[in-house]
């Protein structure tokens, strides 16, 4: 682990936002929910579902004062205990969320990609591994997902040779004319498996987020206000963005950061929070088409009401 993830928490007392500076929005058509939802649908590699945090998040904050850094992890863990994702209430937890304030952000990540690849996600490639691990924007997040089957057995989602292997049964095996065919076991080294129901609707199996990788270019930021940018981060640190560089056309705090964009706004939206409301309230076992259109429908309620 690279000591710059292994600094001590930093737990000076800080305020946080108010409710009252949320935005509010009149509810919205249903084809203007799923646009917006649809920036950030992002299937994960293997089960091909939208993740989410599964287990409690353990948020840690670096690079900033104590009481700004206090004021980012404290938002990270109220936003998520509003809208039902599990908070990690234990204060030595192991942080799996880890937020990085630096001047030097491509130097941090050629570090990542030397020591810990698998900060980065999935990657097939050399080549795909180093885009991942490339500078692009002031705020910029890494998710390391995992699958999680009907038994609760968790694998980290990665391509690298990792399985574990499995026996499975010989059933194709055949025979040369005269000769008794070899009907063995065959062993499958590498091979990842998955406990489901055989049900393509509810199979019983989930994509959860293993780690949360953040880092915040000081740099680019100079002037900006702490609390949006608290709120931006959280929001980075509970669902992954499809297109975090798109203008919405709902209020949300992912405009902070769009470029040409006039939607700006103040700090987490109620467009915002109905969306990981509907995402910490899915059923996360279904298929990626069923998981989308639950979450445009609690969505669609929460902001009509």
């Amino acid at each position: 682990m690279l000591s710059v993830f292994i600094a001590s928490v930093l737990t000076a007392a800080a305020q946080t936002p108010s409710p009252e500076s949320i935005t509010v929005t009149a509810a919205k058509s249903r084809a203007t929910v799923e646009k917006f939802a649809k920036a950030f649908f992002t299937p994960t590699k293997l089960a091909g579902k939208i993740a989410r945090w599964e287990s409690g998040i353990c948020p840690v904050t670096v690079g900033q004062p104590p009481g700004l850094a206090s004021l980012v992890t404290d938002r990270v863990r109220e936003i998520a205990d509003s809208v039902g994702a599990p908070v990690n209430a234990d204060p030595s937890c192991t942080p799996n969320i880890q937020i990085v304030f630096t001047t030097t952000p491509q130097a941090l990540l050629d570090d990542v990609r030397a020591h810990e690849p698998d900060y980065l996600g999935y990657a097939e490639t050399g080549a795909l591994r180093e885009k991942l691990a490339t500078i692009t924007r002031p705020i910029q997040a890494w998710y390391t997902t995992e699958t999680l089957d009907l038994d609760g057995m968790r694998k980290v989602d990665t391509a690298q040779h990792r399985g574990g292997g499995i026996w499975i049964p010989n059933f194709t095996a055949l025979g040369m004319p005269g000769t008794v065919a070899n009907r063995d076991p065959i062993w499958l080294p590498d091979a990842t498996y998955a406990r489901v129901t055989g049900n393509h609707v509810n199979s019983g199996v989930r994509s959860g987020f293993n780690h949360v990788l953040i880092v915040v270019d000081s740099s680019k930021l100079v002037g900006r206000k702490f609390n949006p940018l608290a709120d931006y981060i959280a929001m980075l640190a509970l669902t992954q963005l499809n297109s975090p560089d798109a203008c919405q056309e709902l209020p949300s705090i992912v405009n902070m950061l769009a470029a040409d964009c006039d939607q700006a706004v103040s700090g987490m939206t109620v467009t915002d929070l109905a969306y990981l409301r509907g995402l910490y309230k899915m059923d996360a076992d279904k298929n990626l088409v069923s998981q989308q259109n639950e979450i445009a429908d609690r969505m669609q309620q929460a902001l009509g009401r």
